[in-house]
């Protein structure tokens, strides 16, 4: 399924994309069972809830497929409706530095012995459609495509073998990066980590609808032109291992999003150099996943935020 979270009329709502439509889920259940199960209020707590939230819900599109159209505010058009970041509200978006072979190549470096992590602020996630904001601290503002994974269960310790276990599915995230911040900081959170420096979305595809997350394809364009074209089959370390190796440290908590890592094409290994500027278009496409575009904004100055 292709899992949403919208706002229409002024109300966030949890749903099911289907084709050119969305589901409201929980006007859905209310409307077959006259209930509302409490997990129906939003991603991160039908996600929590785990596999009998997920099979209710897959009963109830089952209901509704075979009684055919309903309640009209059970269904939209997508275009009627404003497609939010799947999951606004992650305990934790761990990234994976350096994790195709191609990318490492474009900076005539090694490819690294262990996954390189850094993290990224959940408050700077952004929709589908919403701004990337260029910050006055930066004049080098970078696009990273990237397929996320999002954690299904909690966890500790998981061993590759069980790893497919926790996750719940996939997303896309550019993980936007204030190159001149980053590098020279040392560290990389903080250029990393500035407001809507995270889009996200805007469908979240549970993992029994893709085959194999590393055989998809993975492109990003600025302004129609193609930067970034690669596939996942390139990542050095694979979704199960990456998994594996941060639960040694920390526990996974249900909604939590690993960025797995940008393939060759990003501005700054580009020769000449290119940079985000105001006004430009950046799309991610990914297969099986979807199409995440966010256009980019110079911050005005002295505005307060």
């Amino acid at each position: 399924m292709r899992f949403v979270t919208y706002e229409v009329e002024g109300k966030t709502c949890f749903g099911v994309k289907l084709e050119d439509s969305v589901i409201d889920v929980a006007k859905l259940s209310k409307d077959h069972n006259g209930v509302v199960p409490a997990f129906l209020k939003d991603m991160k707590s039908f996600i929590q809830a785990g596999n009998e939230a997920f099979q209710y819900v897959t009963e109830l599109l089952t209901q509704f497929e075979v009684n055919g159209t309903v309640d009209p505010r059970v269904i939209r058009k997508v275009e009627d409706v404003r497609l939010l970041a799947p999951i606004e509200n992650p305990g934790k978006v761990v990234c994976v530095g350096n994790n195709y072979m191609d990318h490492c190549l474009e900076q005539n470096v090694d490819p690294p012995k262990q996954p390189l992590i850094f993290s990224k602020w959940p408050s700077c996630i952004i929709a589908n459609g919403e701004e990337i904001e260029l910050p006055e601290e930066s004049q080098q503002v970078d696009f990273e495509a990237e397929l996320a994974v999002v954690i299904g269960k909690k966890g500790k310790l998981i061993s590759e073998d069980e790893a497919e276990d926790y996750i719940f599915g996939y997303t896309i995230l550019n993980d936007v990066s204030a190159r001149d911040v980053q590098f020279g900081d040392g560290q990389w959170v903080r250029g990393k980590s500035f407001d809507t420096f995270a889009p996200l979305g805007p469908v979240l595809v549970s993992k029994g609808e893709i085959a194999d997350p590393h055989d998809l394809n993975i492109k990003l364009h600025v302004n129609g032109e193609v930067l970034q074209d690669s596939n996942t089959k390139h990542m050095i370390f694979s979704i199960p291992y990456i998994i594996s190796y941060l639960s040694r440290g920390f526990t996974f908590e249900p909604g939590d999003i690993i960025a797995t890592g940008t393939p060759h094409g990003v501005g700054v290994f580009r020769n000449p150099q290119v940079f985000l500027k105001d006004k430009d278009v950046c799309t991610i496409n990914i297969d099986q996943v979807g199409t995440l575009q966010n256009i980019v904004k110079k911050k005005q100055t002295g505005s307060v935020d």
